[in-house]
């Protein structure tokens, strides 16, 4: 493994674990301190768009901060990130969301490892985590084609966003499910809800994906005449 690799490997897990820390223990302190659902809620949405912010800020330049498999695949598939590189990278995404579990648990005096029985079922709930995945991935790839700079605020508002216009919540992320997957608290997911959540996230990721090839190749020419001006 070259040291550039290493390090990039590094930043990926890293941040999936700081991520995963962040969605889970925000999940725990909302959950102890609010017994409305909703104030829940918000106090686990604020801390994840704002941690987004930073990480990818920060992270970026070294891994591109996928922190995600879907994302992964998906600059594979663009020819924006080496084949070879793309096992380790969901490699280390998924073992540092596995981290950021322990480490939220650990700091809340919490069992480290624990199955969530948390239901998060059925065709709305799919279809919602395609739509959620759909609209990060968009998200990024039109950031990317028009105002890279932008792209932690964008990634961060967005998340922070569909956390409430989705019905699951916007996990949109397999690494993350499935780190989730491993707490019994108010961010869980039931361990055998989660293939299901990671099949609709890879069907979303690749809609998006199709679509951002051919809606963001160039910019509409602005410039000339509009139609009803050319008409006259």
């Amino acid at each position: 493994m070259t040291t550039d690799l290493a390090r990039r490997l590094l930043a990926e897990g890293l941040g999936t674990a700081i991520l995963v820390a962040t969605v889970v223990g925000s999940g725990i302190m909302a959950d102890r301190l609010s017994d409305d659902v909703a104030v829940s809620l918000l106090g686990n949405t604020i801390p994840t768009g704002a941690i987004l912010f930073v990480l990818i800020t920060i992270l970026g330049p070294l891994s591109g901060a996928h922190f995600n498999p879907v994302v992964t695949i998906v600059f594979a598939a663009r020819r924006e990130l080496a084949a070879f590189a793309v096992i380790p990278y969901v490699s280390a995404q998924i073992a540092g969301g596995i981290v950021g579990t322990i480490l939220a648990h650990a700091m809340f005096e919490l069992p480290l490892l624990q199955a969530s029985a948390t239901v998060r079922s059925g065709s709305a709930q799919w279809l919602a985590e395609a739509v959620a995945t759909f609209g990060l991935l968009l998200t990024i790839l039109g950031g990317l084609r028009f105002k890279v700079d932008a792209i932690p605020a964008l990634v961060g508002f967005y998340i922070a966003a569909a956390y409430w216009f989705t019905a699951s919540t916007s996990f949109a992320n397999p690494a993350v499910t499935i780190a989730r997957s491993l707490t019994d608290s108010f961010s869980g997911i039931r361990p055998v809800d989660v293939p299901y959540f990671v099949i609709a996230q890879i069907f979303g990721a690749f809609v998006a994906a199709a679509l951002a090839r051919w809606l963001f190749t160039q910019p509409i020419n602005q410039s000339g005449p509009t139609r009803a001006q050319g008409a006259d």
